[in-house]
Formats: C-alpha cells, structure tokens, sequence
C-alpha cells in the first residue's frame, strides 16, 4: 500500500504504516471529524488530499489506548462497506475428472 505497510479486514484496507505514521481510513463522512483530533492531517500521498483517508503522526499513538481508538476507527469504517463483488473461483477439478480429460 503506497510503498508502506497495509492492514486488511475481509479484503479491505482499513489502517496502514507509511514511513512513521499511521494512516487510517475513516472514510469521507468521518474525514472533517477525524481530522479535529490532535496529530492528525490529510493524507496527501499524492500532493492531493486522499478525502477519506488520514495520517496520524507517531505523537498519536505513543499509547497502546490511542492506538486501539484508530484501529477501530477503520475497522468500524470497512465493517460499514458493502461487500465487494468477488470474482468467482475458478472451478476446481478432481484428480479422477482431469484424468479422464487427458484420456480423451
């Protein structure tokens, strides 16, 4: 994830590691609100700001509390998300079914 470190919930990011900071994803209607808490900012990543997503500086999570608020706060984010279509699998075969494929 952006060259850092990404953590998932059920294939979805919702919290990750860039450089020295946390990054969360609080989501657009969590964005205004999160960034009023001490040591936070935009996540600019790309020189735009990311709407959605944070940075909370090391000085936001010295303590294992503040850092538990923020994992929940993505977690809790993802959780609201509808599921994502998946691709479906790719059938599988027996070992009898490709054997009968080869033989004929």
């Amino acid at each position: 994830m952006f060259g850092g470190l990404a953590y998932l919930s059920k294939g979805k990011m919702f919290a990750g590691i860039l450089k020295d900071e946390l990054v969360v994803r609080v989501g657009p209607e969590g964005n205004a609100r999160a960034l009023k808490e001490p040591h936070t900012r935009p996540m600019d990543f790309t020189g735009k700001p990311m709407k959605g997503y944070i940075y909370v500086s090391p000085a936001g999570t010295k303590t294992a509390s503040q850092l538990r608020k923020w994992l929940r706060k993505g977690l809790v984010f993802v959780a609201s998300l509808p599921s994502a279509k998946r691709k479906s699998a790719r059938p599988t075969i027996t070992t009898t079914q490709y054997h009968k494929r080869r033989a004929s």
